[in-house]
């Protein structure tokens, strides 16, 4: 199993304002952090896509281009693209060239996003909302499969007989589909024999199997083999030394987080007792010792069937650079043995 990190980019806010000192200090230790955790082993790293101020991830193949001439094997990831909001041509030729850069490390995962804002930024129609998505990803595709195509779509002019470059290193970009809990999109993804990356950040992870069957039934009906049919997990997690410690580290910028997102989107405060469940066996959350972790982690795998990696997205609880380096240390260097034995 490939296990990695997924991060948003997430900086300081200065009474609510972001100053650009504090934008370019996150932006140095992200840096840093991706550096390290190549050195320690980890598998991959992938930086998300917002438009919020308190996210600086709005250009992540810049990011990852970055990080890419500072690293050696970690393969570096979009986490997710927000394609409805992109031309696919760009977003080909932007991956194509970390691809380059990287030497061969290059991937993304698309999908629509969980907020909205892009689409008052870009000029877009919400009603648009899958239309978009699937205009876009079957042109992305074709992109990536043929280095001259003829398309013609309703929401960007057409192209006749146009080439399209660079070219990756890689023969076939990897390209996953990221999803939240659309029984379509899981479809979506098996039809088309892409890899899935789904995002559970919150319930019991158990309850994505249906979901994930629905993929793999798909996939094999569209006749892809099994073996390409690959299942990734993004969850929410946090490695500590012990339990404790780090479940209390963990849990008061994870309960500001989620309860100013959750003024947004009509969710209830964020509680402990909430949090404890979501802790437990059966959570979504991931957080506690390296043996608790690479255990739920194995148990995650096992209850959909098996997955090919794992992502923790760490950097949403207001822990400090060096608090999440010491995680990225204990999962390259305790979980990623533990669970791969």
């Amino acid at each position: 199993m490939e296990i990695g990190v997924d991060s948003f980019a997430a900086a300081t806010l200065d009474q609510g304002n972001l100053l650009p000192k504090n934008a370019a200090l996150a932006i140095e230790e992200l840096l840093d952090r991706i550096k390290f955790a190549d050195q320690v082993g980890l598998d991959v790293f992938g930086i998300g896509e917002h438009y919020r101020q308190e996210f600086l991830d709005s250009a992540p193949a810049l990011l990852l281009a970055a990080a890419a001439a500072q690293t050696k094997s970690i393969k570096l990831t979009s986490a997710v693209t927000v394609l409805s909001a992109a031309d696919p041509v760009r977003v080909f030729q932007n991956f194509a060239t970390l691809d380059l850069i990287s030497g061969g490390r290059g991937e993304m995962v698309v999908g629509r996003g969980s907020f909205t804002e892009s689409f008052a930024l870009f000029g877009l129609n919400l009603s648009d909302y899958d239309a978009l998505f699937s205009e876009k990803l079957g042109l992305l595709l074709q992109l990536r499969d043929h280095e001259s195509i003829t398309w013609e779509g309703k929401f960007r002019p057409s192209l006749q007989n146009q080439s399209i470059y660079p070219r990756p290193l890689q023969p076939k970009l990897p390209i996953w589909l990221g999803v939240g809990g659309t029984p379509a999109s899981f479809v979506r993804a098996g039809t088309l024999g892409l890899p899935l990356m789904i995002a559970i950040i919150g319930g019991e992870t158990h309850r994505f199997r249906p979901l994930v069957d629905l993929y793999r039934e798909a996939g094999e009906k569209a006749g892809h083999l099994p073996a390409t049919l690959k299942v990734g997990l993004h969850s929410l997690g946090y490695v500590g030394k012990d339990s404790l410690t780090t479940q209390n580290r963990y849990y008061p910028g994870y309960a500001k987080t989620f309860t100013r997102i959750g003024k947004e989107r009509g969710w209830p405060p964020v509680t402990r007792s909430h949090f404890n469940q979501q802790i437990g066996p059966k959570g979504a959350l991931v957080i506690g010792s390296p043996e608790e972790v690479s255990e739920k982690i194995l148990r995650h795998s096992e209850s959909l069937g098996g997955i090919s990696r794992f992502s923790f997205q760490m950097d949403n609880a207001g822990l400090s650079h060096q608090e999440l380096k010491d995680a990225i240390e204990l999962i390259g260097k305790k979980v990623v043995p533990m669970v791969n034995a």
